[in-house]
């Protein structure tokens, strides 16, 4: 037992209605991140590090979502500093990539980019009232320990800190009510119909996803641009189930395994752009590296469609303020550059 470690148990949900139940009763000043300790300014408490799976128990079995308010969230995005001073910083996301005032850095290619996915038996996917969220999940799965030999899904090398390994926590999906707009980013002022974000965490600097917000070097967010045209095989793991959680806090394990490999355009990650940013949805906290791929994924018209009857409010319940509860048009606008450089790997 000396080299295992004790993670808090992952508590299996017996059914999506009492994960539902549970969720309606979560106080509404929980945010898509937990609220971090460095928010809030609370003691920094040790913790052990933590699988993906672990990362979602320390929240609550996913309770880290955005504030309930839908209207906080995406109709008012100017107000969100009003309660999150970090979102009235220099340095916030998402933002524009304008291509003629990018920097090509031929050192983001000295050490090249690397994904070292691994395959998820198991995977969480959960709606929270505003986006869907991946959770892959890694055996053992519910003993409530893990050897330090447990694999991880890790990306490292090109604009990250030298032998820094970087843990991928989850997915988190934006998209929009039409194909014209969706995607957070934006290219020369273009909008993609989707954009997803896969978020990782500095496992080589912090123990916990937590402990690395608004952190120096501590979260990294890897995001593709989406386009519409073929259907994307990897993603029929996601789009082959959101039927199931079509209303807000419906949850649903697949068993079916998934490789976040396939949502990489480009297996040996060459093209890419990066800067220091934010994260996108309340604390918005900074001190985030954002990697953008140049090539975007590919998704079939019938799966964005899966997504777009997507609930932002509980069965049985009404959507807030009148509106029709179709979760779509999911993305902040784009923020200031404020003199910022943003680095390509490509010329």
């Amino acid at each position: 037992m000396a080299n295992m470690r004790r993670i808090t148990p992952f508590t299996r949900t017996t059914s999506l209605k009492t994960q539902e139940e549970t969720n309606n009763n979560t106080s509404p000043m929980f945010v898509l991140f937990k609220t971090s300790r460095i928010a809030l300014k609370l003691p920094r408490q040790n913790s052990a590090p933590s699988t993906m799976a672990s990362t979602a128990h320390a929240r609550g079995r996913h309770r880290d979502v955005m504030s309930q308010d839908t209207d906080l969230v995406y109709k008012n995005t100017s107000d969100w500093a009003k309660r999150f001073p970090a979102a009235k910083g220099i340095h916030q996301s998402p933002i524009n990539l304008n291509s003629r005032d990018t920097t090509f850095d031929p050192k983001l290619n000295e050490n090249p980019l690397v994904a070292n996915y691994v395959l998820c038996r198991e995977t969480d996917i959960y709606n929270n009232g505003h986006t869907v969220v991946i959770y892959p999940r890694y055996k053992p799965g519910d003993s409530g320990f893990r050897p330090d030999s447990t694999p991880r899904s890790t990306m490292e090398g090109g604009p990250l800190p030298s032998n820094d390994v970087y843990e991928l926590a989850e997915c988190r999906f934006h998209w929009g009510r039409e194909e014209a707009r969706g995607s957070e980013h934006t290219v020369n002022y273009k909008a993609f119909p989707m954009e997803v974000q896969l978020i990782h965490w500095n496992s080589s600097q912090y123990d916990s996803v937590d402990e690395a917000l608004g952190q120096p070097n501590g979260i990294m967010i890897a995001a593709l641009f989406v386009q519409v045209g073929r259907e994307n095989s990897g993603l029929k793991i996601l789009t082959d189930h959101l039927e199931e959680i079509q209303y807000k806090g419906r949850m649903k394990t697949v068993a079916t395994a998934f490789n976040p490999n396939s949502l990489l355009p480009d297996p040996m990650l060459r093209d890419f752009w990066t800067y220091n940013g934010s994260l996108t949805v309340p604390p918005c906290s900074e001190n985030v590296t954002w990697i953008l791929f140049r090539y975007p994924l590919t998704i079939s018209h019938a799966q964005i469609e899966e997504f777009r009857r997507l609930r932002t409010h509980a069965k049985n319940e009404m959507p807030h303020n009148s509106e029709d509860g179709i979760m779509a048009d999911n993305y902040r606008p784009t923020q200031s550059l404020n003199k910022r450089v943003i680095r390509a790997s490509f010329q």
